[in-house]
Order: C-alpha cells, then sequence, then structure tokens
C-alpha cells in the first residue's frame, strides 16, 4: 500500500495561516472514523457524499487517497455510476470529469 498523498499547496497555506481550524478539522475526521466501517469502505462512502454535493476538490482528493488506499479506478468509477439517478446526467458526467482527471493525474505523477 502506498502512503498518503502530499495535500495540496493551498491547503498546507490555509492550515499554517488557521492552524486551530486544522485542529478542529483532525478532530471531526477522527470522530468519524469510529465504528465498524474499514478504511476502505469510508473512503468510498467520502467518494460518494463528494459526488452527491458535486464538490470537485473533495471528489479529487478522495481519488488520490483511494488509489494510495487500493482502491481502483473501476471501483471508484462505479460509484460515480451509481449516483447518475440522483445527481442526473449533466452532474455525473461532470463529477466523472474530475475522478478521470485525478486518476490520470495520479498515473503522471507514479510514472
Amino acid at each position: 500500500m502506498k502512503g498518503m498523498p502530499k495535500p495540496p499547496d493551498s491547503y498546507m497555506r490555509f492550515v499554517r495561516r488557521y492552524p486551530k481550524l486544522e485542529v478542529a478539522w483532525r478532530a471531526i475526521d477522527e470522530e468519524g472514523r469510529e465504528g465498524p466501517l474499514d478504511e476502505r469502505a469510508q473512503r468510498l462512502v467520502k467518494l460518494a457524499v463528494a459526488v452527491g454535493t458535486m464538490r470537485e476538490g473533495p471528489v479529487r482528493t478522495s481519488v488520490r487517497k483511494g488509489l494510495a488506499l487500493g482502491i481502483t479506478p473501476e471501483e471508484m468509477e462505479q460509484v460515480v455510476a451509481l449516483a447518475a439517478a440522483a445527481i442526473g446526467l449533466p452532474g455525473t458526467a461532470a463529477v466523472f470529469s474530475w475522478v478521470r482527471a485525478a486518476i490520470d493525474s495520479a498515473g503522471d505523477d507514479a510514472g
């Protein structure tokens, strides 16, 4: 299993400026991890929520972190397909492009 990807520079600048918000964010994230779902399932759920709310940054982050956990591109693409009925075809096409761009970018970083 690869290590988790480095956060984007914009995130790092923000948390350097507002370190207490990073502490609070990490506490929220840690509390949400408590429960029966394993890390892989948690990442797929987070991707699904990001897809459903059509949040590009969290979609791309979930894909990068999912790949690092060994989740396949096909599994993440299926999450998008499952959301199609809820978000509609135009939204699904947009989200699919974000997922593919993050997958392709991760491949570029590896090679």
